[in-house]
């Protein structure tokens, strides 16, 4: 093999992690989340910058609220989770960058296509982050139930106030429960993705 972690390693990852449907009652303690933060904060990101945030639902108040925003088949699941994470990007990221990467700052408002250039790259980054988080919930011996099926419009009025931020995926967090998980689709073989040129 040419990979250098270790067979275990790779398959409580990659080849035995699934998208999670249902879960244990088991909670999932913010020492958890902080190391599981820990371990992915260093996410390859440009200019390094981290505009993924992450509200993390605890209270009963706050998981109905999250709950009438999901479609009718992501509600029961986000309703019944041990932990919810609404991961989004902050729009206003550069005020984050060091002073040495100026480069969001002075173009606010550019605009490639429909979107001005910095929430493109505020998206794109975030996402490169969101899948450093589910590695990481899946290191912790935890599994993830990432969904986009909700009112993003609707999630941000009600968690970031500001208008500054874009809902991307809500995640449910917890200990796999009984079925929690669907027969693993197909993937595309190398010789179908990869090309040489």
């Amino acid at each position: 093999m040419t990979l250098q972690l270790d067979p275990a390693a790779q398959n409580l990852l990659f080849r035995d992690a699934h998208t999670a449907n249902t879960f244990t009652d088991e909670p999932v303690t913010d020492e958890q989340v902080r190391a599981v933060y820990d371990l992915v904060k260093y996410a390859p990101t440009a200019y390094n910058q981290q505009p993924l945030r992450v509200v993390l639902v605890r209270t009963p108040e706050s998981r109905e609220r999250l709950v009438g925003h999901m479609t009718a088949n992501n509600a029961p699941k986000t309703a019944a989770a041990p932990l919810v994470a609404i991961l989004a990007a902050d729009n206003e990221f550069h005020e984050e960058l060091p002073n040495q990467f100026p480069v969001f700052p002075e173009a606010k408002d550019l605009v490639f296509g429909e979107r001005p250039v910095r929430e493109q790259s505020a998206t794109l980054n975030a996402a490169l982050q969101i899948g450093y988080f589910i590695l990481g919930v899946r290191a912790a011996g935890l599994a993830a139930g990432p969904m986009t099926g909700f009112d993003a419009a609707g999630i941000e009025k009600d968690f970031f106030p500001d208008g500054d931020h874009s809902v991307l995926v809500v995640v449910n967090i917890g200990k796999p429960g009984e079925n929690a998980s669907y027969p693993r689709g197909p993937r595309l073989d190398y010789d179908e993705v990869f090309d040489a040129v």
